[in-house]
């Protein structure tokens, strides 16, 4: 009866156990397709989301948010397991891999569905993201002020199927994309090497 009774607890307390073993971040950097492809790259990463938040449009199309009527940013739902990877380390990483000077914009893209943003989910990481901008402006490598918005996060709505994993699934077109949106270019000359995600392990 108590290997039954025990058997019968682990069963009902193991979902929960999982659920606890990951959390979710959401970040804003431009195209999502780039973002996802940064992100994933991360040990300790489980899964990305590419999507829409931070607007007023319920199940918005990519084209509504791209023709900038719905006040969504392109942004990416980011699962990680926190015992690999930490919040404080994915707030590190991000601001590498954006160009946080350019105010509705990144890069080629612009409009202020590619704007930069940290969209914190809870106030414990949004009180972790405010530090991590703070120190950001006391040692940043450029002189151009940071606009990168901080806030709560809301409502997140996955794009389209054909949006998810993008860099894999088309390549060619992505990082022909990446390379004449001078997305690493910029990187270079804002931050010099490019973020290492080797160096988060």
């Amino acid at each position: 009866m108590q290997t039954a009774c025990l058997a019968g607890l682990l069963l009902l307390f193991t979902p929960l156990a999982q659920a606890q073993a990951s959390a979710k971040a959401t970040f804003a950097g431009g195209c999502f397709w780039c973002v996802e492809a940064d992100f994933d790259k991360l040990p300790g990463v489980l899964a990305t989301t590419s999507g829409y938040t931070g607007g007023t449009v319920a199940n918005p199309s990519y084209e509504q948010v791209a023709a900038d009527i719905t006040g969504h940013a392109e942004a990416v739902e980011v699962v990680f397991d926190p015992a690999k990877i930490s919040y404080q380390q994915l707030l590190e990483y991000f601001w590498r891999t954006i160009d946080p000077t350019t105010k509705d914009s990144q890069f080629c893209d612009q409009g202020s569905p590619y704007r930069t943003a940290i969209f914190a989910h809870g106030s414990e990481q949004l009180t972790m993201a405010q530090a991590s901008l703070a120190a950001l402006q006391k040692s940043k490598p450029f002189k151009q002020p940071i606009v990168t918005q901080l806030v709560l996060a809301g409502v997140f709505y996955p794009a389209e199927a054909y949006h998810q994993d993008y860099y894999k699934k088309n390549p060619v077109r992505y990082q022909y994309y990446r390379s004449n949106c001078g997305r690493d270019e910029r990187l270079k000359q804002l931050w010099g090497a490019p973020a290492a995600p080797k160096a988060l392990k």
